[in-house]
């Protein structure tokens, strides 16, 4: 069965023990799932889908066994394929009582076996969680500092959204940054939340994307040599390539609806900061629309290369950054 994440509350959650959380939204789907353990009063324990089909027989008898002290257990199995499609058979045809699965996938196209059932099914319940546009991440914003009741000016919840680079996540990130810091403070300043959301680290992402888009080779080359990044970072770097890429995309298609640059830029939500639209602009003008679609696709690939060999992760960020960077678009 089909239920939309915004149609989730507690009624689906007494009345349906299994779950199919799907798509690139994982924000809100730790949201979701952070509800579903308050409401239950229960802990959760996580699996990867690898792990649990290197050693399926013993996952099997994990969850078959109950402890005295154990009313229900929620497991929770992340980076689901439709390889986990057996798994969750056997599960349903032993029928295990007092048993709560959230099986959390990324894209599961219309023809994934996993999300042909969970659709299907009466007893099962099927959730795709999408990007969330510039609107949602706005009124989230909005509405934490309207519940910690602390007045701020709309440049100060665009600058939050901007650093969210388009992810629930990393607004959730930065929210709980803000939070902390207003624990003795009752006002919040716009200099206060550049300093705040804007550490090095995050800077350092933000001007690297921006210099390959703009083909800045010997900036490219400085930040890579000067930085560590993490394999948890590639992450966050080709997410970061996704929104301002897609930034991109969505000012070249008013363009070519008839607006010249100036306008396309100004109008453009949320608004661009002064000092990053000379480079927008370079971006601008070595893109075209058809390219920049193109790369849409190759950074949903690489993405999806990442996470599916993380251990090599910056290797394949490395070879994508330095590809981007050769490449004559115009």
């Amino acid at each position: 069965m089909i239920i939309k994440n915004f149609e989730l509350n507690k009624a689906n959650f007494k009345d349906f023990n299994f779950f199919l959380f799907y798509g690139v939204n994982d924000g809100h789907k730790e949201e979701v799932i952070k509800m579903i353990i308050n409401i239950k009063k229960i802990e959760k324990t996580t699996y990867f889908e690898s792990e649990i089909l290197s050693n399926t027989e013993n996952f099997l008898n994990s969850i078959i066994s109950k402890s005295f002290f154990e009313s229900e257990k929620l497991i929770v199995v992340n980076k689901v394929t439709d390889k986990f499609k057996c798994i969750i058979d056997e599960i349903l045809d032993k029928k295990i009582k007092d048993l709560i699965v959230i099986l959390n996938s990324d894209e599961l196209n219309k023809k994934s076996k996993l999300r042909n059932i969970f659709e299907k099914e009466k007893n099962l319940v099927c959730t795709p969680f999408y990007e969330d546009n510039y609107q949602t991440l706005s009124s989230l914003t909005s509405n934490f500092f309207k519940e910690i009741k602390i007045s701020v000016s709309r440049e100060i919840i665009n600058l939050v959204v901007e650093r969210s680079n388009g992810s629930r996540q990393h607004l959730n990130n930065e929210i709980f940054k803000i939070k902390n810091y207003l624990l003795d403070k009752d006002k919040l300043s716009l200099n206060e939340v550049q300093k705040l959301t804007n550490l090095s680290e995050n800077y350092n992402i933000s001007e690297l994307v921006d210099n390959c888009l703009a083909k800045n080779k010997n900036k490219i080359f400085k930040i890579m040599n000067e930085n560590n990044f993490s394999n948890d970072e590639t992450i966050m770097i080709i997410r970061t390539f996704l929104s301002k890429t897609k930034r991109l995309y969505l000012i070249k298609k008013e363009q070519k609806k008839g607006l010249n640059l100036e306008k396309a830029i100004l109008n453009f939500r949320p608004p661009i900061f002064w000092k990053d639209k000379d480079i927008v602009k370079q971006q601008l003008k070595l893109w075209s629309y058809d390219n920049i679609q193109k790369l849409i696709f190759e950074i949903s690939q690489t993405e999806f290369n990442i996470k599916k060999n993380i251990s090599n992760s910056i290797n394949i960020l490395q070879d994508f950054i330095y590809t981007q960077s050769r490449i004559i678009n115009n």
